[in-house]
Parts: structure tokens; C-alpha cells; sequence
């Protein structure tokens, strides 16, 4: 959350609704924390509109360029080390699949108006470039250990 949204405890969002409320009118949102939960972020509805038409177009500017202009997957490539450090340390055909499964995760993703698809592939992407970031990691996960341990039991049947 950028430094410019409020931020107030829960307990005054309930005792003082009004003029925690209208701090709304100063900030684009409000961080709400709570003692016994997550933070909360309260928000307009007609912010929270506008957030998504900015993100879904986007998106679909991302995808389309993807899919039409020749040289843009190069393009793509060449950017994402500026938008993601962390590219750095995948192996070249890492970073190409990486950028085809960006781009088709957030065109998926807009199509349901859910980005918890592409905040979790940007994760297990980062987790991947950190373990090829440290050499004895990657060795150790690489590694042929030479026996098989088996097939893995259900955690449904654990239950």
C-alpha cells in the first residue's frame, strides 16, 4: 500500500464511522488494522472500479502486443529484468516461459476479474529465480539422488 493512503485502527472505523469515513475524501484508501485479523483496505466503489479498468486495459494492451507485433516477445523480454529484477538468475528458456505464462495468466486472469492467479505465478517465478540464485541450493534440488522413495500418499486420505 503507497505511502499515501490512511491508515487507522479497525475500532475507529467502528466507533467513529463519520470522520473515519471521511477521510476517504483525502486519501484513495484507507488501511484498516485489525488486532485479531488481517488489515482490512476500504476503498470506494467507485475507486475500486477504476483500479480494475486501469489494470484490465492493461492487460489487454500486454496481451495484444504479445500476440501482434513482431519483435515483442523480444520486447518483453528484454523489460522484464526493469519491471523484475529477479528475472536475472532464470536460465534463458526459464525467462521465455515465464513471460509466455505472464502474459497468458493475466489475460486469463482479467477475464474473471481475479488477479490472485498472477500475484501467485509472480511468486513461484521469484521462489524459482531464488533457488537458481544460490548454487548450492540448485545443486542440492537438481541433484540425482538415485532412488526412488516411492509414490506420495493422498494428504485427503490423512484426514
Amino acid at each position: 500500500m503507497s505511502a499515501d493512503n490512511a491508515a487507522v485502527n479497525f475500532s475507529e472505523l467502528v466507533n467513529k464511522n463519520k470522520q473515519t469515513l471521511a477521510r476517504l475524501k483525502e486519501s484513495p484508501r484507507l488501511l484498516l488494522h485489525r488486532r485479531d485479523g488481517e488489515d482490512l483496505v476500504l476503498t470506494t466503489a467507485a475507486r475500486a472500479e477504476q483500479d480494475q479498468t486501469v489494470v484490465s486495459a492493461a492487460t489487454r494492451m500486454l496481451a495484444a502486443m504479445a500476440r501482434r507485433e513482431p519483435g515483442s516477445t523480444e520486447l518483453l523480454l528484454g523489460i522484464l529484468p526493469d519491471a523484475f529484477p529477479w528475472v536475472r538468475f532464470l536460465p534463458e528458456s526459464d525467462l521465455h516461459a515465464f513471460a509466455v505464462e505472464l502474459v497468458d495468466t493475466m489475460r486469463a486472469a482479467d477475464s474473471l476479474g481475479n488477479s490472485a492467479s498472477v500475484a501467485q505465478l509472480l511468486i513461484a517465478w521469484q521462489h524459482t529465480a531464488e533457488i537458481h540464485s544460490d548454487p548450492d541450493l540448485l545443486a542440492a534440488l537438481t541433484r540425482d539422488h538415485g532412488e526412488d522413495y516411492g509414490p506420495v500418499p493422498d494428504p485427503r486420505d490423512a484426514a
